[in-house]
Order: structure tokens, then sequence, then C-alpha cells
């Protein structure tokens, strides 16, 4: 056994690394901590005297842990339609620690991380490790319980996907305001081609157990729009949400729910309706500049 203060100054000359692998394994920030946090109880309980390249130790066990976790998402039908979409990493008003600074200056961009989300647990694993932090295979091969070649081949069916990943979303703030609020007018006012003009003809709106609807997923522009003009959107408003533009639902200064969007060429192309509260607390609000 290991005594934790020999053990925390290594560790933490490690975290920032480690929370990059973690959080591009998961895409999620809080989860992301979840494993760190996981790596470092393992890591006290075990003895690590022989271990000449303590980072990689590290890296490993990390991984083990973001695979459980990949594979424990997959197992249960239960949860809620949308409950991972990945976490963009914003910078708050009061300024970014240097974790998040690390995490946006080798960004890899929400758009990838929603690739990644499509992909198999040891594909991700595999084209994780070793295409963004260059693990060779001869390593990564037992942590998906794969031979080397297998987990070359891993890694290979997940870079075809993302090499076949669509155009990033819109990025520009203003661009976004405009199609959000034009949504929302056409929404209130039970206006239905204009809500059509704002849809990808193959928009999905993915809601989560604690929305109105309960989980949900619809696709087509059409269904989404009936399902727009039925709500109303009367106390919906646009807000800044993860630093892109979507809506809030707080009537009486409460919030109940929020949609994230994501728009490309001037359409939304996915609607994410959250409204559990654990949910809710991890979302960087803002209010938009009139």
């Amino acid at each position: 056994m290991n005594e934790s203060g020999d053990l925390a100054a290594p560790f933490e000359e490690n975290r920032t690394h480690l929370r990059a692998v973690a959080y591009r394994m998961l895409g999620s920030l809080s989860e992301a901590e979840d494993a760190i946090q996981e790596a470092w109880i393992r890591l006290g309980r075990t003895d690590t005297s022989g271990v000449e390249n303590l980072k990689g130790w590290l890296t490993t066990v990390v991984a083990r842990v973001c695979l459980d976790m990949l594979r424990s998402r997959k197992a249960r039908p239960e949860e809620p339609v949308g409950a991972h979409l990945p976490d963009r990493v914003v910078n708050r008003a009061g300024g970014i620690d240097p974790e998040h600074e690390a995490l946006m200056a080798d960004s890899v961009g929400l758009a990838l991380l929603v690739v990644l989300e499509t992909l198999a647990p040891p594909e991700r694993l595999a084209f994780v490790l070793h295409d963004m932090f260059a693990i060779p295979f001869e390593e990564i091969a037992p942590i998906v319980g794969r031979s080397p070649a297998a987990a070359r081949q891993l890694a290979s069916r997940a870079r075809r996907r993302v090499q076949g990943a669509p155009a990033p979303p819109d990025a520009d703030l203003g661009s976004q305001r405009r199609v959000v609020e034009a949504f929302l007018a056409a929404a209130r006012s039970g206006d239905f081609d204009a809500l059509l003009a704002v849809l990808d003809p193959d928009v999905v709106l993915r809601a989560d157990s604690a929305m109105p609807s309960g989980a949900m997923e619809i696709r087509g522009a059409a269904t989404v729009a009936k399902r727009a003009v039925q709500g109303g959107a009367r106390a919906a408003r646009a807000a800044l949400v993860n630093g892109d533009v979507g809506v809030v639902v707080a009537p009486r200064g409460r919030l109940m729910m929020v949609l994230r969007f994501t728009i490309e060429n001037g359409r939304v192309i996915e609607m994410d309706g959250i409204a559990e509260p654990e949910r809710l607390r991890q979302l960087d609000l803002g209010v938009l500049d009139d």
C-alpha cells in the first residue's frame, strides 16, 4: 500500500493529461472527474514501487475505468434519450482554470465528440488512445482484451467513421441566435410553415425522462414542428447554453428545462430537451447581450 501523501504530487502532475484522456473517452466533464477520482483511489490501493512510467500506468487505469463506464451506458436501456450529448468546454465568466484551458487549447471539437458517441466502447478507446495520444497498440490491446492487430482494426474502423463525419455545426453566435429566435417566434405564433423553414428535413428532437413529454426521440421536420406548435413556447427564452445559443424555460425565475440546439447551414439539425435536475445543474447558462 502506498502513502497518499507520497503519491499526491506526481498524481497532480498528470491530472491535466488524465482529464484530457477521460474527457475524450466520455464526452462529459463530470464523468471525466469521476474517472480521475477512481484512478486516484486505485493508485492508493496499489503498490507502484515497481512502476517505471507512472503516467503510462495512470493512463491505462483511467482508460480501463472509462471503458467500464462506456459499457455501463450501453447496458442501460432505461437510460434517458440524449443523456450523453457531449459537454462543450466553455470559457466561464470568471475565467477558466488551467485544466479547462488545456482542454480548450487541445480541443477535438464538439462535432468530433458527437461522432465518438456513436462508436462502440472498444473502438472509441482504441481510436482515442492511439490517434489522439499516440499510445501503441501493444499497450491498448490488453485494455480492450484483444490482440494488437485486433486493436489496430478497432481504431481503423473508428477512424473511417470519424473521417465520414458531417461538417461541424454553425459556430457563429449571431447566426445561431437568428435561427433560435425564428424557431421560438414560429412556435409561439403556431406558424407551421415558418417552423419548417428553420428545421432540417431530418431534424432529431430528443427529450430526457423529466421533460413533460417524458423520454422520447422523434425525427423529421413535420413531426418536430407539430410538437413545437403544441408546446407553444410561451415561457421560453433564448440564452447561452454551454457556450451556444439555446433556449431556457424558467417561469417566475425557476429553471424548468433547457433546449440545446445543433445548427448547421442555418437550420436546426438536432434539439435536446433537458429537464433532469442533475443534468440542469451541470449546464453553463448565460444571458445573451441585447
